[in-house]
């Protein structure tokens, strides 16, 4: 009787013990849901959908993605994998009072891929918020895209729309607005003498210190965007380099402000700012620099060929 019952019970313990190995990696999914009347216990399905991004990102695959299946505010969240929260045509929000609204740690990343994708998402951080997008760690070979979203209302004392703290790293944000920021609307420098490459496309940086802010180690394309109304300056560059293309600056208290790095501008509308250029600038000829107070100096560039830096 003994030998009888010993082979299915050791084959029943082998079935059970495969399962339970295999079940954390079956609780994760390649696509999870969240909903404003979700709950956080479900798997995240599209039928049982969670409340949170938090609670959606613990049961989403490395390079999985994350949607809205309905309005709601879905709460603060850290990245540690790479992901994509997506919810288009859904008013999705993330109320970040006091606190930073998306923290990316690239530290903690353990995939190959290192990307993160944050796209129509609105980011209020009802006057106390801190930053809304934190992106920080080591990051080589990391890409973070952030397009279509509202980040507003940070006013803490280190209130930032988008701070990119990284070592290194590659930052694409396109049509995305960012506004009420008791610092910058988006920061860019290197944490540790590294390169942080960023593309800025169809931004619109209103009412906060600094518009965009550069620092040491990064290196950054602006174009066809708006930087408007901010009280330290619309572009700042301390360090780095910028180019600023088809853009407009206007209405700040200093145009373009520069006390270190480079910036070299094309096609911009520079108006209507207290102070036009405050350090040294480098201008292609076809820039147009019109009702501002006085002050830096504009360095032509360009030849007799190529006078606009365009061919």
């Amino acid at each position: 009787m003994k030998r009888f019952f010993s082979v299915p019970f050791a084959v029943v313990g082998a079935m059970i013990s495969l399962l339970l190995i295999a079940s954390p990696a079956s609780a994760q999914a390649s696509r999870t849901w969240v909903s404003g009347v979700g709950d956080d216990a479900n798997p995240c399905s599209r039928t049982a959908p969670c409340k949170t991004f938090a609670g959606a990102i613990s049961k989403t695959a490395v390079n999985g993605e994350i949607n809205c299946l309905d309005p709601g505010g879905f709460g603060t969240v850290t990245i540690t994998k790479s992901i994509t929260i997506d919810c288009h045509e859904v008013f999705a929000s993330i109320l970040n009072a006091g606190v930073n609204g998306i923290n990316i740690a690239f530290d903690s990343f353990s995939d190959v891929r290192k990307t993160v994708n944050i796209r129509n998402l609105n980011l209020q951080g009802f006057d106390t918020g801190v930053i809304g997008i934190r992106i920080f760690g080591a990051g080589a070979g990391s890409f973070v895209n952030i397009e279509d979203c509202l980040v507003n209302g940070n006013f803490s004392s280190t209130a930032t729309g988008i701070a990119d703290q990284r070592t290194n790293g590659t930052l694409n944000v396109v049509n995305t607005t960012l506004r009420d920021m008791g610092g910058s609307g988006i920061t860019m420098a290197s944490a540790g003498g590294g390169l942080i490459s960023a593309t800025l496309s169809n931004i619109r940086v209103i009412n906060a210190a600094s518009g965009v802010a550069v620092g040491n180690g990064a290196a950054v394309h602006l174009s066809n965007s708006l930087v408007s109304s901010n009280s330290v300056g619309g572009v700042v560059i301390s360090g780095g380099g910028i180019n600023v293309d088809s853009t407009t600056i206007s209405f700040n208290a200093v145009g373009v402000k520069q006390t270190g790095g480079t910036v070299n501008l094309s096609n911009n509308d520079v108006s209507f700012n207290s102070t036009g250029v405050s350090g040294v600038v480098n201008s292609y000829s076809n820039n147009r620099f019109t009702s501002n107070g006085a002050g830096g100096t504009i360095t032509p560039i360009g030849s007799v060929s190529n006078p606009t830096g365009q061919k």
